[in-house]
């Protein structure tokens, strides 16, 4: 179907639609990478650097894109990465969380997301609760037994990040809280996108700069910014410590932010039932390859002894693909449906969820394959050079 108002055909057209609707600060936290955005940008260009061997005959007639991933039934191998205090839209992961349950996919919630995980999981059964290493080991453990009893099904564990909020072009500017002098300050971005304002004067609040899943239920909500400095002053983990959280949660667990092999097996080693080969979407170190360039290292390195996702520059059905020819059992997907959301709120994160459902549909048509299981290497072609060696 051709694009309208309330339907866009791409990913990168909801990005438009994104950039044309939301305040500049906002819009370009979503599309900030740490320093140059070297990464940030291979995550998409190594993307178009692997080519298709497509057959022209004896074509299935039917697709099925089903599989299994962290122990859910999801209908494709897309997964609602986690992303953090959602300011695009009013409903925020709640909206997300309902097109994730429409689609038949499973979704990520931030523990560092703008609603609480109670609410949300009140809005989808398949739900993988995220925490980042901030406090202790009993604050740790008791985020995650707080997500439990709220329904979610899988732990992941994010370590693909450092402290740097450098940007070569600066910065947007992030208030501590919607306060009058921050109001002001960003009056005249939002002046100038009235269907913004009016998204939330219509929703009857502003947006929300707390980060309500970091401690107890019942605990005095702390910023973003409040969080983010517990976040800097606790420890870094060990692996010891990630063995401990696994054997804590006892349930599905990932460990998000692989890019070596030696990461990778000691991920297995600690009994995780799943890796993201992830960079953070280019916010980790940049100059860090592209994710997709990781994955066949990576996925070579554990075989079958662990689920192995790729998040990272995903914006098409024949990304998510090419994903899965170098070992992927499905992907993350961030700022594409962040962008989607930002466009047209629930139905533009189930827009972009349907553009990846039919560009997976039609790339295995193309291919001449009837499952997403039948996908592999002689699919793709990889230039030379493109997959890093990583045996060490």
């Amino acid at each position: 179907m051709a694009s309208t108002r309330d339907w866009f055909e791409t990913v990168a057209e909801a990005q438009r639609r994104a950039k044309k609707r939301l305040p500049r600060g906002v819009y370009l936290a979503l599309v900030a990478g740490a320093e140059a955005g070297v990464t940030m940008d291979d995550n998409v260009a190594a993307f178009g650097e692997l080519r298709f061997r497509p057959h022209i005959a004896d074509l299935p007639a039917e697709r099925s894109l089903a599989t299994t991933v962290m122990g859910q039934d999801v209908s494709m191998p897309v997964l609602i990465s986690p992303t953090g205090v959602q300011a695009v839209h009013p409903d925020g992961e709640l909206a997300v969380a309902r097109a994730a349950r429409d689609a038949g996919v499973a979704m990520g919630l931030s523990s560092f997301a703008s609603k609480p995980v109670e609410q949300v999981g009140k809005e989808i059964d398949q739900l993988l609760f995220q925490s980042y290493w901030v406090g202790s080991r009993d604050d740790i453990l008791a985020r995650a037994e707080r997500a439990r009893a709220a329904g979610a099904k899988g732990l992941i564990v994010t370590l693909d990040w450092v402290f740097d909020s450098r940007r070569d072009w600066g910065s947007p500017w992030i208030p501590e809280r919607l306060d009058v002098p921050a109001m002001l300050r960003y009056a005249p971005q939002v002046v100038h996108k009235p269907n913004y304002l009016w998204t939330w004067l219509r929703s009857g609040h502003l947006p929300d700069l707390g980060v309500p899943n970091l401690g107890s239920r019942d605990a005095a909500v702390p910023t973003f910014f409040g969080a983010y400095g517990q976040w800097m002053g606790s420890p870094q983990p060990t692996w010891d410590d990630l063995a401990w959280l696994r054997e804590q949660w006892g349930g599905p667990f990932m460990v998000k932010g692989i890019t070596r092999a030696d990461d990778a097996r000691r991920a297995v080693d600690i009994g995780a039932t799943a890796i993201s080969v992830s960079n953070h979407g280019g916010n980790n170190l940049d100059s860090t390859p592209a994710s997709i360039r990781n994955l066949p290292g990576v996925a070579d390195a554990v075989g079958d002894q662990i689920e192995v996702l790729l998040d990272g520059g995903v914006r098409r059905g024949s990304d998510v693909v090419k994903a899965l020819a170098l070992g992927a059992k499905a992907v993350m997907i961030g700022r594409a449906y962040l962008w989607g959301m930002a466009a047209g709120g629930q139905r533009g994160v189930t827009n972009v969820l349907e553009i990846l459902r039919q560009g997976v549909s039609e790339t295995l048509l193309g291919l001449g394959k009837s499952s997403v299981h039948e996908v592999n290497r002689d699919d793709v072609i990889v230039p030379a050079g493109f997959a890093l060696d990583l045996k060490a």
